[in-house]
C-alpha cells in the first residue's frame, strides 16, 4: 500500500509551499481578507492543537516534534501492514502521514508551526491552521468514516 504515499508527498509539498509563500509576502501576524468570514493571517504556533502547551517555554519543541516522529512511523508501519483492498484506509494513513511530516519540518527548522488560515465569524475566531492541518483532519475524518464500514472492502 505504499502506492499511496504520494498522497503524503502531495500534502506535504502544498504544506510547505503554501507556507512559504505565506513567509514570503507577509508579515507576521498580518491579516488579509479574502472572503467573508474567511483571511489569510500569518501566525506562529509554539503549542500543539488550538495551541496547546504554546506558552511552556520552549521545551513543548522537541516534545511535539518526538511525538511527530513516533506518529509517522506508526503511521508508516501501519501503512505497510494494510491489505490490498484497504485503499480507503490508506488513502486516510497517507493524508495524516503528510500533515505530520508539514509540521514535523515547521517544527524542526523553526520551533513552532506556521498558521495562517483563518476562519471567523463576527469576533470569534477558530484557531489559524494550515495545508497539513487540513490534510491531518481529512484524513482522520476519512479515518471515521472508515470506522463505520464505508470504503471497505465487502467482507465475504
Amino acid at each position: 500500500m505504499l502506492k499511496w504515499l504520494w498522497l503524503s508527498l502531495i500534502a506535504l509539498i502544498l504544506d510547505q509551499w503554501s507556507k512559504w509563500w505565506i513567509i514570503s509576502t507577509m508579515h507576521l501576524y498580518q491579516s488579509i481578507p479574502v472572503i467573508p468570514h474567511f483571511n489569510l493571517t500569518y501566525v506562529h504556533n509554539t503549542g500543539a492543537a488550538f495551541s496547546f502547551l504554546s506558552d511552556a517555554g520552549g521545551w513543548q519543541r522537541w516534545l511535539f516534534a518526538g511525538l511527530a516522529i513516533i506518529i509517522s512511523i506508526v503511521l508508516l508501519v501501519w501503512l505497510i501492514r494494510l491489505k490490498p483492498g484497504e485503499k480507503f484506509l490508506a488513502i486516510s494513513i497517507s493524508l495524516v502521514l503528510g500533515g505530520a511530516l508539514g509540521n514535523l519540518v515547521d517544527r524542526i527548522l523553526f520551533g513552532y508551526v506556521i498558521d495562517f488560515l483563518d476562519v471567523y465569524y463576527q469576533n470569534w475566531h477558530w484557531p489559524a491552521f494550515n495545508i497539513a492541518d487540513s490534510a491531518i483532519c481529512v484524513g482522520v475524518f476519512l479515518m471515521f468514516l472508515e470506522s463505520f464500514g464505508i470504503g471497505r472492502p465487502d467482507q465475504e
